[in-house]
C-alpha cells in the first residue's frame, strides 16, 4: 500500500531533492540539480517566492522505501492579481506505478479543494523563472539545468488520469556555423540604432552588471505583462535571484541597449551549458564541483538563450539585431559552437520568428498539464 506522507523535516526535506538521483541513475539524458540550490529552493526563510505562496511537499512511500515526490503550490499573487483560481504542482517524479503518481497527485485535489480553486495545472514551479512542463518528445537528448527531464512513463499516466494538455513548449538549437554572415546583424543594428538612438552595453566583470540587476527585472516584468500566465517577480525575489544566479553567468553573455537617455529598453541573458558538469560532479560543489563550474561557465562552447526581454514600445521594430550582433561577436571571440534555446510557448511566434536567420532545429517538446477540481 502507498502511503504519502508530507515533508516536515530538514532530512526529509534532503530526501526530496535526492529522490531523482535514484530513478535517474541509468540516465544519460537526465542532469542533476545544484543540490546546495535546490535546497535552498525550498527552504522558506531563503525564497522570497514563500511570502506570496502556500507549499506543501510530499513523499510518497511503498513500505519504507521512497517511490515518489511532489510539490503543491499555492501562488497567491497569481490567484489576487491576475483572477487565476489554480493550484500549480511540480518536482513530481515517480516510479512507474500508477497507484504512486495518483496517490500523489491527489494530495494536489485535496489542497486545490480546500482553497477553493478551480483547476490544478503542472508540472510548473513557483513562477516563470522555474522550471516547467513535462518532457514528451526528445527524450534523447541531455537536459539543462533549467529544464525537467521525465521518463516516457510520466506523460501517460497524466493522460490516462483525464488530464489535458494546457501549454505546450518547444526547445530548439542551432550551430553557430549556421550564421556565416554578420554583415546581415551589422547593418541593421546600425540602422536601428542611428533610428532610435540607442547604444548597447556589454560587460566584462559582475561588478559592471550589478548597479543594472534591478532595472532589468523591472524590464522584464513589463516586457512580459501582457502573457496571460506571466507571474510578476517582486522585490525581494530580484535580490534571490541575483544572488542566485549571478554567480552561474559570464558577464560577457549579458547584453543591454539603452536609450539617449541611458534608460533601458532590451536586455538578454545567455548562460553557459553546464549540463556535462553537473553530471561529472553529480550536483555537488564540493570538494570540486565549484571549479568545475567556473571552469565551464568561461569555455563552455554550448550556450543557452535564456531570457530576452524587450520595452513594449521597441517590441517589433528592430532592436534584436543589435543584441544579436554584440553577441556574434563574443560568441566568435569565445569558440562558442552551439546555442539552446530554452522552453518556449508554441503560440509565442514573435520569440520564434526572432530565430529564423538561425535556422534552429525542434529537438523537444513539453506540455503543462491541467484537470478541473
Amino acid at each position: 500500500m502507498i502511503k504519502i506522507k508530507e515533508v516536515t523535516t530538514k532530512k526529509e526535506l534532503k530526501q526530496f531533492v535526492l529522490f531523482p538521483f535514484e530513478i535517474y541513475k541509468d540516465s544519460k539524458y537526465w542532469v542533476p540539480p545544484i543540490i546546495k540550490d535546490e535546497m535552498e529552493t525550498f527552504n522558506q526563510s531563503k525564497n522570497p517566492a514563500f511570502e506570496n505562496a502556500d507549499v506543501w511537499f510530499y513523499l510518497a512511500y511503498d513500505q519504507n522505501k521512497i517511490v515518489g515526490r511532489i510539490a503543491v503550490i499555492v501562488n497567491w499573487n497569481e490567484i489576487n492579481n491576475q483572477k487565476i483560481n489554480k493550484i500549480r504542482f511540480g518536482w513530481f517524479d515517480f516510479v512507474d506505478n500508477q497507484s504512486v503518481s495518483k496517490a500523489l497527485l491527489e494530495k494536489v485535489f485535496e489542497k486545490g479543494r480546500e482553497k477553493n480553486l478551480e483547476y490544478m495545472e503542472g508540472p510548473m514551479g513557483f513562477s516563470n523563472l522555474d522550471k516547467v512542463g513535462v518532457l514528451i518528445d526528445g527524450y534523447e537528448h541531455i537536459s539543462s539545468m533549467i529544464t525537467w527531464y521525465s521518463h516516457p512513463y510520466y506523460k501517460e499516466h497524466l493522460e490516462s488520469f483525464g488530464f489535458s494538455v494546457d501549454k505546450e513548449f518547444i526547445e530548439s538549437e542551432f550551430s553557430f556555423s549556421n550564421v556565416k554572415n554578420s554583415a546581415i546583424f551589422t547593418r541593421a543594428a546600425n540602422l536601428i540604432k542611428e533610428k532610435y538612438k540607442l547604444r548597447s552595453i556589454n560587460f566584462s566583470s559582475t561588478k559592471e552588471i550589478l548597479p543594472y540587476i534591478d532595472e532589468m527585472f523591472d524590464l522584464f516584468n513589463e516586457s512580459y505583462a501582457s502573457l496571460s500566465s506571466f507571474v510578476a517577480v517582486t522585490e525581494k525575489q530580484k535580490a534571490y535571484f541575483k544572488k542566485k544566479y549571478i554567480k552561474l553567468i559570464n558577464p560577457e553573455y549579458i547584453k543591454y541597449v539603452v536609450d539617449e537617455n541611458d534608460k533601458l529598453v532590451a536586455f538578454s541573458i545567455v548562460m553557459p551549458s553546464f549540463s556535462e558538469v553537473l553530471q561529472e560532479v553529480k550536483g555537488r560543489l564540493f570538494p570540486f564541483g565549484f571549479l568545475k563550474l567556473l571552469k565551464a561557465k568561461k569555455n563552455s562552447k554550448t550556450v543557452m538563450f535564456y531570457l530576452i526581454g524587450i520595452h513594449p514600445t521597441y517590441q517589433n521594430k528592430g532592436v534584436t539585431a543589435m543584441i544579436f550582433k554584440e553577441y556574434f561577436e563574443t560568441f566568435q571571440k569565445n569558440g562558442v559552437e552551439n546555442c539552446i534555446r530554452t522552453p518556449e510557448l508554441v503560440d509565442n511566434l514573435a520569440i520564434q520568428n526572432l530565430w529564423k536567420n538561425f535556422d534552429p532545429k525542434i529537438y523537444a517538446r513539453r506540455r503543462t498539464y491541467r484537470k478541473d477540481l
